[in-house]
């Protein structure tokens, strides 16, 4: 091998240490879960839907009181204290990412789900993961392109498997269907939904999957840290009449 030769080979080598090592840094820059999905729903959501008395110390059960079209039906809003979440899974860790410049109204008949509707929206300038550097980027023309599409949007359009009657404090769970709306580009979706009536609020949580695909954006994968494709939106919604 002549010296030319061991001179290319040398610097390739430090070209892929110098790159790698870069890559790296501007990885470990993106890395670090610093959002904690908090959940609207009460612990207590978990119970049976009777408890024992225990200061009467009879051991009696006391039911927890049925709520139904009288209290459940009408019209809501999206309230204080909602959030929307965004979670992406790496090779390292999940990364969360929260919203809470939500809005939005919501048509409640738990007698006639034809006549329910949904409708809500954020703006993605309100997104947060802890991290500017991350934020920023996020934010950019690469994905979600913020300051040509400010607002992510969904409509619900039908509803499935609603009770006619819940127990308060308790969780009762049906789907519904929609559509997500980012960057002009519409996605239909199936949001898995618990939700609870409790202190005269509707609580809700549901969650879907899109894909980086669905809305005209790129895997953010790299030579040092893999993105799985899969996008859960979480919805962590009070609605207050």
């Amino acid at each position: 091998m002549n010296k030319k030769s061991k001179t290319w080979i040398i610097s390739g080598a430090a070209a892929v240490v110098i790159l790698g090592g870069g890559g790296y840094y501007l990885a470990n820059s993106y890395l670090g879960n610093n959002v904690v999905i908090e959940q609207v729903l009460p612990a207590s959501t978990a119970a049976s839907t009777t408890v024992t008395g225990s200061d009467s110390g009879s051991g009696t059960s006391v039911s927890k009181e049925t709520v139904g079209p009288e209290q459940l039906n009408g019209d809501w809003r999206i309230s204080e204290g909602s959030k929307v979440y965004f979670s992406v899974t790496t090779s390292q860790e999940t990364v969360n990412f929260a919203d809470e410049q939500v809005s939005g109204n919501w048509a409640i008949h738990v007698d006639d789900t034809s006549r329910m509707k949904a409708d809500g929206q954020i703006q993605l300038s309100g997104i947060d993961s802890g991290n500017s550097q991350r934020d920023g980027h996020v934010k950019g023309a690469d994905f979600f392109d913020v300051s040509t599409y400010p607002q992510a949007t969904f409509q619900a359009v039908s509803f499935e498997g609603v009770n006619k009657e819940w127990t308060e404090g308790q969780t009762t769970e049906f789907k519904m269907n929609g559509t997500i709306t980012v960057k002009g580009i519409e996605k239909e979706v199936t949001f898995d939904v618990k939700a609870a009536y409790e202190n005269n609020q509707v609580l809700l949580s549901g969650t879907t999957r899109v894909t980086f695909e669905d809305f005209g954006m790129k895997n953010p994968h790299s030579v040092v840290l893999s993105a799985e494709n899969d996008i859960q939106v979480r919805l962590e919604l009070k609605l207050s009449k």
